[in-house]
C-alpha cells in the first residue's frame, strides 16, 4: 500500500506531497535564514575552539539529557518525548523521501518490522510522557512555568502524531486482514478492537492517517521556529557553544575590546548571548532555584534570557509595520529595569539547573558593565568602588590596616615577598578587616602554624582580588586590581596560593595569569583536610553533636569542591546533618555578585540569608551552622539575629572548629605533669 499513489481533489498525491515538503521547507529555511542574520549582527564571540570537548559535551549533555532530571516529575517524561521527537524526525524524513522518489529502492519506515516496533513502543511512552506533562500544566504546575496556549497546542499536535501513526497501524492491519503480531503489539491492539471496520474503510483510513501524519509534521515544521518550540532546534547547538569557563572566568576569548563596556543595544550583546533567547525553553527551573527571585526581588533569570529574545525579534523581523521607524526602546530602561539587573547575586543557581545549558550570569554582568559606565549604580556601591580605587579594599582602610590583625594577634608570620614560602595566603578583604572575623582569621593561622606549614602574606602588598568588582560590571577596576596583585606576586616567592575567600579563590584560579599560565589555588578547606589525611594536625574535639554545613557558591557551583569539608567535619567526630539544599543545590547566601555592598529595597519578603537559616534551624538537634567563607559568617550571623533565632543555632567557621579541636589536643589534661 503506497499512501501517495491516490489523487487528491484530481491531483496526483506524489505532486501534492511535493509542494506541500517544498512550501514547508521553504517557509523553515527562510525563518532560519532571518534568525541566523540577526545573530550574525551581534558582537563577534569564539564558540568554535575546543571541538573535541565540544562533541563530548554536546553527546553527554544533549543524548543523555542528565539535568532534566533534576526535577524529578517532568525528568523522566520529558526524556521519552524527546527521543520520540527524535525517532519520529528521523523516520518522518524517511518516509518523506521515499514518497517524493519512488525510484530510491527503500521501503517505508513502518514496513521495516523493528522499526514499526519502536515506533508503537515510543507511541505510547510519549503519549504517557505527554499525559503527566499536561496533567502537570492543568493541575501541579510549579512556580514559573510558562503556560501559554502555544505550549499546549505542542503537546496537542505530538500527540496526533503519535496516534496517528498507532492507528495506520492498526487500519492496515484490519485492511490487509493481517494476523497480530509482536511487531505491532498496540496496533494490533487497536486492530482487534477496530475489526468491524470493512476492508475498504480501513485501506481508507490507513492512507488518511499517513497523510495526516505527514501534514501535521511539515505544519509543525512550518510552525516551529515561530514559536517557543524553537528551542527544539536551537537547544542542541547552545550545548555544543557551551563555554565551560564562564562564569567562573568572564573573559570572553576572541570578543572584542569594547564588550567591557557592556550593553545598551541588543546589536553590542554577542551572538552566543542573542542565541540563548532561541534555546529557552520556558520551564522556569532557573527563577524556581534563584535566591533573588524567592527574596521577591524584580528578577526571574528566565525573563532575562526571553526579554533579549523578545526585544530582538520585536524591533527586527517580527516588528509591525506601524512601528517601523520609530525609535527602538532602549535595553535597559524600556526591556529591562535596573533593579532586576542588580538583583543578582551571581550564586550561578540558574546555570546550574538550566537543561539548555543558558548562560543568565553572563548575560546580566554584561548588562551591568553599561550601567556601571553610564555611573547609573547605588551610591553604597559607588563608595565601595572608590575605595578600592583608592586603598586597593573595600573597606576604605589603609594598606598598613590590612595584616593587623597579625600584630594584635601576637603572630608571627613570614612576608613572602622578603622571604620563601610553601603556601602565600591570599587573605581577602573581609578575613582582613571584618571585625567580626578578625579572631577567626588568627585562628586560622594558628591552625597553619600548629602544622608547621611553611606560609606567608602579602601584608600591605595584597589588594581586593576583583572578584566581586568584576561582577558588579566594573571591568576596568577589576583590571586595575588583578593587574597591581600579579605585580606584587611577581616580587613574591611561593609555590601555591591558599585563601579561606571563595570569591578570592575563583577570580584567582580562573582569572588570573602568569606568562598565560594559571595559577595554582588551593582553598583552605582542601590544604585543612590534607593536613588532617597528612596527620600533621593533632585533633581532640570539645564535642561530637550535631551539625550542619552551608556549601558556598563559589566553593560548590562554580568550583566544584564538595567534599574537602565534609571530610574535614567528619575527622572532627562531628555528625554532619544536610540541609534540603546542599552541595548544588545550595541556597546563597546574598552575598555574591556585589550584593554585600548594596540595599535591600523595601518589599523584600525575607533575605536569602534568613531563609537559609530557617532551614538550618529545621534540623532537628543541629546547634551549629558552619561556614567555610568570611561573607558567609557577615551574612549569617545577622540573619540569626533578625530571624529570632540567637540561642538556637551558632554560626561558626570551619576553622574555628578545626583549632578548637587542635587547641584541645595541644592542652595538658588536668594533673598531668610537666
Amino acid at each position: 500500500m503506497d499512501p501517495v499513489q491516490i489523487s487528491l481533489l484530481g491531483v496526483p498525491g506524489r505532486a501534492v506531497l511535493w509542494a506541500l515538503a517544498i512550501a514547508a521547507f521553504g517557509v523553515f529555511g527562510w525563518r532560519i535564514y532571518q534568525l541566523v542574520g540577526l545573530l550574525r549582527q551581534g558582537r563577534f564571540e569564539n564558540r568554535f575552539d575546543r571541538l573535541g570537548w565540544r562533541v563530548g559535551h554536546f553527546l553527554r549533555n544533549v543524548l543523555l539529557q542528565p539535568r532534566i532530571f533534576n526535577e524529578r516529575s517532568i525528568g523522566l517524561p520529558h526524556f521519552l518525548i524527546f527521543w520520540g521527537f527524535v525517532l519520529y524526525a528521523g523516520c518522518f524524513n524517511w518516509g518523506l523521501i521515499r514518497g517524493l522518489l519512488p525510484f530510491v529502492p527503500i521501503p517505508y519506515p513502518d514496513e521495516v518490522p523493528v522499526v514499526r516496533l519502536f515506533l508503537e513502543l515510543f507511541a505510547v511512552l510519549v503519549l504517557a510522557g505527554l499525559g503527566v506533562a499536561l496533567a502537570r500544566r492543568l493541575f501541579f504546575p510549579p512556580k514559573y512555568l510558562h503556560l501559554s496556549f502555544d505550549a499546549n497546542l505542542i503537546l496537542f499536535l505530538i500527540a496526533v502524531l503519535m496516534l496517528s501513526n498507532l492507528f495506520g497501524s492498526a487500519f492496515t492491519q484490519v485492511a490487509e486482514g493481517s494476523p497480530a503480531t509482536g511487531w505491532a503489539p498496540f496496533g494490533s491492539l487497536l486492530a482487534a478492537a477496530l475489526s468491524g471496520v470493512s476492508k475498504g474503510a480501513a485501506h481508507s483510513l490507513a492512507i488518511a492517517m499517513w497523510w495526516l501524519h505527514m501534514i501535521v509534521v511539515l505544519g509543525f515544521l512550518v510552525y516551529l521556529p515561530y514559536s517557543k518550540h524553537l528551542h527544539l532546534l536551537a537547544s542542541p547547538f547552545n550545548v555544543f557553544f557551551n563555554n565551560p569557563e564562564l562564569p567562573a572566568d568572564l573573559t570572553l576569548p576572541g570578543a572584542p575590546a569594547e564588550i567591557s563596556a557592556g550593553a545598551s543595544r541588543w546589536q553590542e550583546l554577542t551572538w552566543k548571548q542573542l542565541f540563548g533567547g532561541f534555546s529557552c525553553a520556558e520551564c522556569g527551573r532557573c527563577d524556581r532555584s534563584c535566591p533573588a527571585a524567592a527574596a521577591g526581588f524584580p528578577l526571574q533569570p528566565q525573563q532575562i534570557i526571553q526579554k533579549v529574545k523578545q526585544h530582538l525579534l520585536a524591533t527586527t523581523i517580527d516588528q509591525p509595520r506601524s512601528a517601523a521607524g520609530s525609535p527602538a526602546p532602549s535595553l535597559i530602561g524600556d526591556v529591562f529595569t535596573e533593579g532586576e539587573i542588580w538583583a543578582c547575586t551571581t550564586c550561578m543557581a540558574c546555570m546550574n539547573c538550566c537543561a539548555v545549558w543558558n548562560e543568565q550570569v553572563p548575560l546580566i554582568v554584561t548588562l551591568r558593565r553599561h550601567l556601571v559606565s553610564q555611573g547609573q549604580v547605588e551610591r553604597t556601591v559607588q563608595d565601595m568602588l572608590a575605595n578600592l580605587t583608592r586603598y586597593g579594599n573595600s573597606f576604605g582602610k589603609s594598606d598598613r590596616m590590612r595584616a593587623k590583625w597579625v600584630q594584635s594577634g601576637g603572630l608571627k608570620i613570614k612576608d613572602a615577598r622578603k622571604e620563601p614560602v610553601e603556601y602565600l595566603w591570599f587573605v581577602g578583604d573581609y578575613a582582613s578587616f571584618d571585625p567580626r572575623l578578625e579572631e577567626i582569621t588568627r585562628k586560622t593561622a594558628r591552625v597553619f602554624q600548629a602544622a608547621s606549614l611553611d606560609f606567608g602574606l602579602l601584608f600591605e602588598g595584597e589588594r581586593n582580588a576583583g572578584n566581586d568588582v568584576r561582577r558588579v560590571g566594573e571591568e576596568g577596576l577589576f583590571e586595575l586590581l588583578r593587574d597591581r596583585n600579579l605585580q606584587t606576586l611577581a616580587k613574591a616567592r611561593f609555590q601555591k596560593i591558599v585563601t579561606t575567600d571563595p570569591h578570592t579563590y575563583n577570580t584567582l584560579k580562573h582569572e588570573y595569569r602568569v606568562d598565560g599560565r594559571p595559577l595554582e589555588v588551593v582553598h583552605y578547606t582542601e590544604l585543612l583536610d590534607q593536613l588532617i589525611r597528612d596527620g600533621r594536625l593533632p585533633l581532640k574535639p570539645r564535642s561530637n553533636g550535631p551539625v550542619t554545613y552551608h556549601d558556598p557558591c563559589y566553593l560548590g557551583r562554580y568550583n566544584r569542591i564538595y567534599d574537602p569539608p565534609r571530610r574535614v567535619l567528619a575527622a572532627l567526630g562531628l555528625e554532619l546533618r544536610e540541609m534540603p539544599r546542599h552541595r548544588d543545590t545550595s541556597y546563597c547566601c546574598g552575598a555574591g555578585g556585589g550584593r554585600i555592598w548594596m540595599e535591600d529595597t523595601a518589599d523584600v519578603k525575607e533575605r536569602p540569608a534568613e531563609n537559609r537559616i530557617r532551614e538550618a534551624a529545621a534540623l532537628e538537634g543541629v546547634r551549629t551552622f558552619v561556614v567555610a567563607c568570611p561573607k558567609d559568617i557577615a551574612m549569617f550571623r545577622d540573619a540569626v539575629k533578625t530571624t529570632g533565632q540567637e540561642g538556637r543555632i551558632a554560626v561558626q567557621d570551619i576553622a574555628e572548629l578545626v583549632w578548637d579541636a587542635v587547641e584541645n589536643a595541644m592542652t595538658p589534661a588536668k594533673g598531668a605533669t610537666a
